[in-house]
């Protein structure tokens, strides 16, 4: 996860946008004096770009100094980390999304899903294609 130049950033289980950083605390243990751990930062859904709330993670690492416990939980994966915070949210807000994204379209007049050329419908998402109804499709992700 620490390869990247930029923070990660996940879609949670509710629906909302959140960037991922990898910080380090004492944990006042003197075997494991520091734990890193994942700060989510929600982002605010409409209007200008803020942070609108965070969810924060166990310690998931430890090390001898601050550097050793962050290296630790950057070492994780993607995969992993979007697994923390499906697990955060879902303990948090009950991971149920909010708005379904067709509806978040419609309402900010991005999009008229009901017009005569609209090649996507919610619909469509619905059932139809290879991945459908909990299959794998080719990357082994769950539909």
């Amino acid at each position: 996860m620490a390869v990247h130049s930029r923070p990660a950033a996940f879609e949670g289980r509710d629906g909302m946008s959140y960037s991922v950083e990898i910080l380090a605390d004492q944990t006042g243990d003197v075997a494991r004096p520091w734990g890193g751990y994942l700060l989510f930062l929600r982002w605010r859904r409409y209007g200008e770009a803020a942070v609108e709330g965070h969810l924060e993670s166990d310690f998931l690492a430890h090390g001898a100094s601050e550097m050793e416990a962050r290296d630790a939980v950057g070492r994780m994966s993607l995969h992993e980390a979007k697994d923390v915070l499906d697990a955060l949210v879902r303990r948090d807000y009950g991971g149920a999304p909010t708005r379904r994204w067709w509806d978040v379209m419609r309402d900010e007049g991005e999009g008229d899903l009901s017009r005569e050329d609209s090649t996507h419908t919610p619909e469509d998402h619905a059932g139809g294609h290879p991945g459908a109804h909990g299959e794998r499709d080719d990357d082994g992700c769950e539909s």
